[in-house]
């Protein structure tokens, strides 16, 4: 088990079609794209995530916690909690949850043709939890 501070994350936007998986190291402070994989009616692939964590032996995970705009929480977010749960379930890793609020209109506003809305979202809100959570 890696120290809390040198961990690899994962990062997650929870989507019921798509989910942005972005991927960052605690030690540097930096976040990355990564990939998107694909949902099917709320039903992750759980084989493409399997991959995902035996390729990167991620320490933790962040989930983006889509609230509504007053701070509540819709069906959207209660999904991403599942969603979240599971991944603990799975594979015995801590979950972080962070708020992630317009993080997909921001990925909109930066999409280029090398990385997707959704792993743009990802790599936002784990960037956000590691300036907020840094050394």
């Amino acid at each position: 088990m890696t120290a809390t501070g040198k961990r690899t994350l994962l990062g997650f936007d929870y989507g019921l079609e798509r989910i942005g998986v972005a991927v960052g190291q605690e030690i540097t402070g930096s976040a990355n794209p990564l990939t998107t994989v694909k949902s099917s009616n709320g039903a992750p692939d759980w084989p493409a995530i399997e991959k995902l964590i035996t390729e990167w032996k991620p320490g933790a995970f962040v989930v983006g916690m889509p609230f509504n705009m007053d701070g509540t929480e819709g069906d959207m977010c209660k999904k991403a909690r599942r969603f979240g749960n599971q991944l603990n379930g799975r594979y015995n890793l801590e979950v972080h949850w962070i708020d992630e609020r317009l993080s997909s209109l921001q990925a909109e506003r930066q999409k280029n043709s090398k990385h997707t809305t959704d792993e743009l979202a990802a790599q936002i809100i784990l960037q956000a939890w590691l300036d907020e959570h840094g050394n």
